[in-house]
């Protein structure tokens, strides 16, 4: 989640560790003694600017190993598709409908009586009562970035080899990617139902959002190879399941079991779907390890950005930097499980231990099993100099403009 965009600029960018990136009532609190941060700032811009020209450079580079590997690339996927493998290693993962949870299994039951209805939304909001703002706005960046799924499969039936050319294809990767989608469409429906029914956020203020996200689109790396597509979604489906999973032990702890249960269903999803994309990349070093390793690096060195990262309710240009600040100090989401996450990545895929590769590839090599001890050293650095900074707030148009602290 948000943290992987934070983390893959460190790795790039030292200088930048001191601002780390990381998708009761309605009424208004008084403002907070803390200062609120500014909307903008020049170093912000420098630094999105820098990101932007290494990305360029990494582009180029993956473009050129695209290039190298789509033809063996296309016939390994087709093969895949058609001859039970992805229907083995990945389609076996999702959920018969069935004996799918739906949104209403998890939330109040409109079946009942007005009577029930009204007894189950109150208890709904009572217990929501009780969850600070904090973990709101982690709650409401997290369901932003679910419900850009029409735009996350969009992207993902651009992939040349695994897209459902008719809408309607009968190939593994086509029954994939709808299988995908339709568990993925039950997460945003299930948490803006949750927060619509709370009476604890400006709902009008997150459905902007919500279109300001669909409307803005979100960058992925060009080309967006196969390979690299695999990779970027393992590292997405892993950070979400974090996310969601700490999210649910957060809101138990604050009493609202209701919302534990709901986010720990979504968290139980992004497990899945990792694994199925995780085997997938798997596959693909198992195939051709120097340019899957290459592919590996290309995606690490491009500051791959979140799904999320465009996100804006029209006010505040940083919107996502600052969910992701607040995501990074309550915990949901941090820089530390960045670095964790991509040696547990090195370590699934053999990386250390490939052999026989080019050049090149051994560079690669170097370089991906170099950084989670370079991100954590980074990480703490970031971590030392917050702590000598003043702490600092920011209100959010969700929670009524009431005053969020960053850090």
């Amino acid at each position: 989640m948000p943290g992987l965009t934070a983390m893959m600029a460190l790795a790039w960018a030292p200088s930048s560790s001191a601002n780390l990136r990381f998708g009761g009532g309605g009424g208004r609190k008084s403002a907070s003694a803390m200062p609120l941060v500014k909307k903008s700032s020049s170093s912000s811009s420098s630094a999105h600017l820098l990101g932007r020209s290494r990305a360029w450079a990494a582009t180029t580079a993956a473009t050129a190993a695209c290039d190298e590997q789509q033809p063996q690339t296309m016939e390994l996927l087709r093969r895949l598709g058609e001859d039970g493998w992805v229907e083995e290693h990945m389609l076996s993962l999702l959920t018969p409908v069935a004996e799918a949870w739906q949104p209403a299994d998890l939330l109040p039951a409109f079946a009942a009586t007005a009577e029930e209805q009204r007894s189950q939304v109150a208890e709904l909001q009572a217990r929501a009562a009780g969850v600070p703002d904090d973990l709101l706005v982690c709650l409401v960046g997290n369901m932003v970035t679910e419900e850009g799924l029409p735009t996350y499969m969009t992207m993902a039936n651009r992939v040349r080899g695994i897209d459902d050319a008719t809408g309607c294809d009968g190939h593994g990767w086509a029954r994939w990617l709808r299988g995908w989608t339709a568990e993925e469409n039950r997460h945003g429906d299930a948490l803006n139902r949750y927060l619509y029914l709370c009476g604890r956020v400006d709902m009008r203020q997150v459905e902007r959002t919500v279109h300001h996200l669909l409307r803005g689109g979100m960058r992925t790396l060009e080309p967006f190879c196969p390979c690299h597509g695999f990779i970027y979604v393992a590292f997405q489906e892993r950070a979400t399941f974090v996310s969601h999973a700490r999210t649910a032990r957060r809101a138990a702890l604050h009493g609202d079991a209701c919302l534990a249960k709901l986010c720990g269903a979504v968290a139980a999803d992004e497990k899945r779907h990792e694994a199925a994309y995780t085997r997938a990349v798997a596959r693909c070093f198992e195939a051709d390890p120097d340019a899957a390793v290459r592919a590996l690096a290309a995606v690490m060195r491009a500051k791959v950005t979140m799904p999320g990262e465009l996100m804006t309710d029209g006010r505040d240009e940083n919107l996502f930097d600052h969910f992701a600040a607040v995501a990074q100090r309550v915990g949901v989401y941090t820089a530390a499980d960045y670095g964790d996450m991509v040696e547990h990545f090195v370590r699934r895929w053999g990386v250390a231990e490939l052999g026989g590769l080019s050049g090149e590839g051994r560079r690669a090599q170097d370089y991906v099993c170099g950084l989670p001890r370079k991100i954590r050293r980074m990480e703490q650095l970031a971590h030392d100099r917050t702590a000598q900074k003043e702490a600092q707030s920011v209100s959010f148009s969700w929670v009524f403009d009431r005053p969020v602290r960053l850090h």
